[in-house]
């Protein structure tokens, strides 16, 4: 009798987990829009985010064109990016800024779809094993730089553009060195043309990062190669004025020119 008695416990107890049973939606239907979305907000922060999106979805379905339907559309955005559900997070922000153009919060969704692609790349091995982001996919990365490129055009005085801004600098480094990563391969690989272009991309389009002066590199070794001498002296020449001392002048010291 006491083993039946636990069971059904058990049993109400897993099904009390669920926050809209037919009872839960009744007592949805009695509450106030204020009392919705104040309590999925409550779950939301007290990291219950299961029954905030379930609340979410509720408010925003039933009241999807006033402010707190609105407001509640792009909370739900965030509880998917803070479940890592990514895919979902970018869904619902595009889904946002499709449908509520004007809103006075819009500038936050094209910040939070950067912030998306921004940690897209990033798990718990990461943290353990760091990796170079530069020598991976970098898809994600070139995503959340055109989110807040786009977040910083369309609205420059933003509560979130000095944050975008310092990210896209971070971002600008890793996108340069993951050319001049490929850049390397190709060097390595006798395809010459294609590393001197992909290091003058970099040289042209990411001229304030780290990276140029391996480009530079590789540009003069790639040009000695095809035994394009004066090209590769104008490079070594451009390496030396505007970075003297550093320490990849090192790797031109081997390189004969004519």
């Amino acid at each position: 009798m006491m083993k039946q008695i636990l069971l059904i416990l058990l049993y109400l107890s897993l099904t009390g987990c669920a926050f809209f049973n037919t009872n839960d939606y009744d007592v949805a239907n009695d509450w106030t829009l204020e009392r919705l979305y104040s309590e999925a907000k409550r779950s939301m922060q007290r990291a219950n985010y299961s029954r905030a999106i379930e609340l979410y979805e509720f408010v925003e379905t039933r009241y999807p064109f006033g402010v707190y339907g609105q407001q509640a559309l792009l909370d739900l955005a965030y509880v998917y990016y803070k479940i890592g559900n990514h895919e979902q997070a970018l869904s619902t922000t595009e889904r946002f800024i499709r449908l509520y153009p004007q809103n006075p919060h819009v500038d936050y969704a094209y910040y939070l779809q950067g912030l998306i692609n921004y940690n897209r790349n990033s798990n718990i091995s990461d943290r353990i094993f760091p990796s170079d982001i530069s020598q991976r996919d970098i898809s994600a990365a070139m995503a959340s730089f055109q989110n807040f490129s786009e977040l910083l055009y369309r609205f420059p005085d933003s509560t979130y553009a000095n944050d975008a801004s310092m990210r896209m600098v971070h971002l600008r480094n890793i996108l340069a060195k993951n050319e001049v990563y490929v850049a390397q391969y190709y060097l390595r690989r006798g395809a010459y043309i294609a590393a001197i272009n992909r290091s003058r991309h970099v040289v042209e389009y990411y001229s304030r990062t780290m990276s140029v002066p391996d480009a530079l590199v590789i540009m003069a070794k790639a040009y000695s190669i095809l035994q394009l001498y004066d090209l590769s002296n104008d490079t070594v020449r451009v390496l030396k004025i505007n970075y003297p001392g550093h320490p990849v002048l090192e790797e031109i010291e081997g390189i004969t020119l004519n």
